[in-house]
């Protein structure tokens, strides 16, 4: 605890926190106004804690709808608790780091979602062409306090940080102004449960090396890859077992699967079937993508074309940033295409009438007769979007010179520089 409380420590877990940003917890204080806070109240905190009496407040319950459907709950720790955990994540991290598995990937310093699907990919290559696809049922809703306590235990031997940390997986969880008391689970949100998860999935990895299995994991998202599907079945219902017998976890029996590597999604990405496989963009996180710049689209129908394209620009970078790893081309060309179509689509609408739509025509260099025809005729917006008059009136470079950043493009770059 000491290590805990250290200055440069406190500061790196400040600096840390600030940057962050985030929202505040159930005492509405925000981040901007904790190092007043800290300047008043520290001392106190920080004897507290020395001598094992600080208590951590309630968490902020926040749902925030998933992709597939239904909710993922967070809990958002006040600010003050979210340094203190921060400051923990950082003296417990170098401790535990060097007993986690070579096949985890979330989470951890130097490792990152992109190298996971790199070594899936490698499985795959290898001709381990069956995956047992493993999905934990509210993970982080279900986790026993117990057994993840037993797993800290075997490296930490301070109480008072023992005692601390079972104190933030308890606290209990406000919604609508009631606090509701915590048996079980580490709500997300906090810097201290993507270190507790990995503790705790630590066992399962190394139930997996036991058994000379071949397997990737990011946080509770676990594919091991097999070479049959007869051994695919065997695997899944032996890690069945030792999840609900020995960490006392459920596998989600409708998301979890023993199938094909190309018909399921692996951290959004997925991968053709090929002999010699290659990585791709998983149908899903194409459709996910789409469905946001709809949600965009709808916002910037009163709002200029300019306007639209800075706004989704770091959607569009940020996206296709994550999925540079992806070997097929013809997807994001594909998405290229669409969104410009969107993009003219929605000029054709801001336009309304046919005689502001003839003179953007004309503006835009079409010939006064194939204005007239396009600006006259009663067909609708998305099918104007796609015809040959836009596509000569509004080019792709037309919305490049906008910067609209083009995902191929980018794609190719970012693959030119890796």
């Amino acid at each position: 605890m000491e290590r805990v409380v250290e200055r440069s420590n406190l500061w790196s877990a400040y600096e840390r926190v600030v940057r962050n940003k985030g929202a505040a917890g159930v005492d509405d204080l925000p981040v901007a106004e904790l190092k007043d806070w800290l300047k008043v109240h520290w001392p106190s905190v920080k004897q507290a804690l020395l001598e094992g009496r600080y208590i951590p407040r309630p968490v902020r319950r926040v749902d925030i709808p998933k992709p597939q459907g239904g909710v993922r709950t967070l809990g958002i720790p006040t600010v003050v608790d979210r340094l203190i955990q921060q400051a923990l994540h950082q003296v417990l991290q170098p401790l535990f780091e060097p007993t986690f598995s070579e096949g985890s990937f979330g989470f951890r310093p130097g490792r990152n979602a992109h190298q996971a699907v790199r070594r899936a990919h490698e499985f795959i290559q290898d001709g381990k062409r069956w995956v047992v696809d493993i999905d934990l049922e509210k993970f982080f809703d279900r986790v026993n306090h117990d057994a993840l306590l037993v797993r800290v235990a075997r490296y930490v031997c301070d109480e008072r940080v023992l005692k601390l940390i079972r104190r933030f997986l308890e606290a209990g969880i406000m919604s609508e102004g009631l606090v509701k008391p915590r048996t079980e689970g580490t709500p997300q949100g906090g810097p201290l449960s993507p270190l507790l998860s990995n503790i705790l999935l630590t066992d399962l990895d190394r139930e997996l090396e036991r058994r000379a299995l071949s397997f990737c994991r990011y946080a509770d998202d676990c594919n091991i890859y097999v070479r049959s599907q007869m051994a695919g079945g065997r695997v899944m219902e032996g890690i069945r077992v030792f999840l609900e017998k020995t960490l006392h976890l459920k596998l989600n029996g409708e998301k979890s699967a023993v199938a094909r590597p190309w018909a399921r999604k692996f951290l959004g990405y997925s991968f053709t079937p090929q002999r010699k496989s290659r990585i791709r963009i998983a149908p899903a996180s194409v459709q996910r993508l789409m469905q946001r710049v709809r949600e965009q689209m709808r916002i910037g129908r009163g709002r200029s074309l300019a306007r639209t394209i800075i706004d989704l620009t770091p959607l569009l970078r940020g996206w296709i940033n994550f999925f540079k790893l992806a070997q097929t081309r013809s997807t994001v060309e594909e998405l290229d295409k669409w969104l410009r179509r969107r993009l003219r689509c929605l000029l054709w609408r801001q336009w309304k009438r046919g005689t502001t739509r003839f003179q953007r025509l004309r503006s835009l260099g079409l010939n006064v007769e194939a204005a007239r025809i396009s600006a006259g005729n009663g067909r609708g917006a998305w099918w104007h979007a796609g015809s040959p008059h836009l596509h000569v009136a509004l080019p792709s470079a037309y919305f490049a010179r906008l910067g609209l950043p083009s995902l191929a493009d980018s794609l190719q770059r970012l693959q030119s520089l890796a």
